[in-house]
């Protein structure tokens, strides 16, 4: 196994502050990256997309839950396999207590392609409370490229759709896949992917921290139980 360097303290104290300005850096890149993404324009879906979750038949607009916006994990999980990927199945395993995202108006669900009642047993076994539903009765997968055909047949590839409502219209603002998904596992890299964003003061474009009509983000941090949603 390559080791790194042994050095003095002294030493590693300057390696050290030479890679910090290299990580602001990168961090203010990152900021002006997800300005950029908030920045992009969206597509009003206008196609009607059926689910089928643990409360029965639901249309695209019902997965916000009365939130602004909505985000998708398109979760590996064909119709014909016994158990969903073991790669998402770790993806998910990461996801804190969603009230975070739904005290910033943002739901979070995973969607996959298998009939809910292979979902629902995998579900349990897994022990995730993250709403969970089949799109197996429409073409959202494939609409949104977590199912690619090729040749004969299709495969499935994992991915994260936002949306965002407004009113009655729901439009559809950013999606990332496979290797897009490696930094992505915190409430606040959730919210640097859709267009209200963290819903801070110091964010741009301004004007999106009272999107939501209340205080802008860290001010409205709370611990996850006393959120009122």
């Amino acid at each position: 196994m390559g080791l790194p360097d042994i050095v003095t303290r002294e030493e590693w104290l300057a390696a050290r502050k030479d890679l910090l300005a290299k990580e602001k850096a990168e961090t203010r890149a990152r900021d002006a990256l997800n300005a950029e993404r908030r920045r992009l324009p969206m597509v009003e879906i206008e196609k009607e997309y059926l689910f089928h979750g643990s409360d029965g038949k639901a249309t695209l607009f019902d997965l916000f839950a009365g939130d602004a916006q909505l985000i998708v994990y398109h979760f590996m999980f064909a119709p014909e396999w016994d158990a969903g990927c073991r790669s998402c199945s770790a993806f998910i395993d990461q996801i804190g207590h969603l009230a975070h995202l739904r005290a910033r108006g943002t739901n979070f669900i995973s969607v996959s392609r298998a009939p809910f009642t292979k979902i629902l047993p995998f579900k349990a076994r897994m022990g995730w409370t993250v709403p969970w539903y089949s799109s197996n009765d429409s073409d959202f997968n494939h609409d949104f490229d977590a199912t690619v055909d090729k040749g004969e047949g299709s495969y499935e590839q994992p991915g994260l759709s936002c949306f965002l409502r407004d009113g009655d219209r729901v439009f559809h603002t950013y999606s990332t896949y496979d290797r897009g998904l490696d930094w992505i596992a915190s409430y606040s890299s959730f919210l640097d992917l859709t267009v209200l964003g963290r819903q801070e003061e110091w964010e741009e474009p301004k004007g999106r921290s009272t999107g939501l009509g209340a205080p802008a983000g860290s001010s409205r941090l709370r611990y996850h139980d006393e959120y009122e949603l």
